[in-house]
């Protein structure tokens, strides 16, 4: 039996149009790829992360959608696609981040904070028939986030100077690129592989992750609020 295959409402033809528009100084040409390509997909990936994440009961939900995709609109020109970070990602992830603001807001005027993982996790967001995780989203967002970790990986090894930290980057390029073939993945594992590639000791390596870890959560951070 042939594979069903996925609804990709937010296609690579939306993907480019979203490109064209950012790069477009046509106020006509940006109008047109607006009403036909951008605000439909804008619509309909609203809908899905409401029902995916179980933002549906929310006060005032469907005014907040609606809110939500005017929003996007006066963001739409902060896309900047020379910076590499797929438009799909880009306002997924600041869409999922703007209802979550706004359960935060709600919960502060019932005066308690509460953090929406907690919210999932109690079933206090929970609506009928609802489903937490969509696979197609999940696995998209993750392969786009883990190819542009791969590219700024590359640019850290560039950019460095230091020999030891050279050597760790490129280590941690090399695992990426092997990471198909290692049959061992546990953290004892991966500082052996990173002793053989690099040549230095254990210490050594943790002293140079350490500095990893800190360009990697600034990564992070500006990945999950829309920045990259």
């Amino acid at each position: 039996m042939a594979k069903k295959k996925r609804n990709e409402y937010f296609s690579k033809i939306h993907e480019d149009a979203i490109v064209s528009y950012a790069r477009s100084s046509c106020k006509q040409e940006k109008t047109d790829l607006y009403i036909s390509l951008i605000q439909p997909a804008f619509d309909e990936m609203v809908e899905k992360i409401v029902y995916t994440y179980k933002f549906n009961n929310l006060p005032n939900i469907e005014y907040l959608k609606q809110d939500c995709k005017v929003w996007l609109t006066t963001i739409l020109n902060k896309y900047d696609p020379d910076r590499k970070s797929k438009a799909f990602s880009y306002f997924s992830v600041i869409t999922k981040n703007w209802f979550i603001a706004k359960i935060k807001k709600n919960t502060k005027a019932l005066s308690r904070e509460v953090s929406y993982e907690d919210l999932a996790e109690k079933g206090t967001l929970q609506g009928p028939n609802v489903q937490y995780v969509n696979p197609y989203e999940e696995e998209r967002e993750q392969h786009e986030f883990l190819s542009y970790l791969r590219e700024n990986l590359i640019i850290w090894e560039e950019e460095t100077t230091k020999d030891k930290e050279k050597r760790v980057v490129k280590a941690i390029n090399i695992l990426f690129d092997s990471m198909e073939d290692i049959e061992i993945f546990n953290k004892k594992a991966i500082y052996l592989y990173m002793r053989e590639i690099t040549g230095l000791n254990t210490k050594q390596i943790v002293s140079v992750l350490t500095k990893i870890k800190i360009k990697y959560r600034k990564f992070k951070t500006d990945w999950d609020e829309g920045e990259l």
